[in-house]
């Protein structure tokens, strides 16, 4: 399986180098110059690893990064920076980055720490719900290695309410992770991903009027 790497870098020639590097170690590659444009590849498709420059036009990388947090948008995420202060590092941690490279980059330490990103991303993808299995990544509930057909959404809505682990989900808050913002958004279709979901998870509880929640 090849893994799926954004890049966004606004200088050109090492935005090419990085994506020339990376593609020669057997990742799918994708780039941009600048964070609107990352963000709207970031919609259109799932990535494995986001690698971002922090000093940026129009705003920063940091900026960014906590606009795809708040979305619930958790992909594993390196800054690469010519900035060397501590609470630029601080900042950067705290917004949600897994990691941190200070320029200019040895690419065979960034690979290593690619590497070493991903392989954490991996022990993290399965979980057992009961007698389930939901593979993360792939968005697959299964069943005695029988894979359950459900939507993107509705695994993502499960995800949300076991990882809140029994606290009750507002319905905007639900919304609001399943839709980005240029999206509309549809209480009626969270009522039908849940009755897809109460089939197979009885302990799923409605508060009517407030939210859903995990029991």
């Amino acid at each position: 399986m090849n893994y799926k790497i954004l890049v966004l870098e606004d200088d050109k020639l090492f935005n090419d180098t990085l994506e020339d590097f990376l593609e020669e170690e057997g990742f799918e590659v994708a780039t941009a110059l600048d964070p609107y444009t990352a963000l709207d590849i970031s919609y259109e498709a799932k990535f494995d690893l986001y690698l971002f420059d922090v000093n940026l036009p129009y705003e920063t990388g940091f900026s960014l990064l906590k606009q795809l947090r708040d979305a619930g948008d958790l992909t594993p995420t390196m800054f690469l920076t010519s900035r060397n202060d501590k609470i630029s590092l601080t900042k950067g941690f705290d917004i949600g980055a897994d990691d941190y490279m200070k320029k200019p980059i040895d690419l065979d330490e960034l690979l290593l720490r690619i590497n070493a990103l991903l392989r954490r991303q991996r022990r993290v993808e399965q979980m057992n719900i009961g007698e389930y299995q939901l593979n993360i990544r792939a968005k697959e509930l299964s069943l005695d290695g029988e894979v359950i057909k459900l939507g993107g959404k509705s695994i993502d809505l499960l995800l949300l309410l076991v990882e809140r682990k029994g606290e009750v989900v507002a319905l905007q808050e639900i919304e609001e992770h399943l839709w980005h913002t240029n999206e509309e958004a549809s209480a009626g279709a969270v009522r039908v991903y849940m009755t897809s979901l109460k089939k197979y998870f009885s302990n799923i509880e409605n508060i009517r009027g407030v939210g859903y929640r995990f029991k």
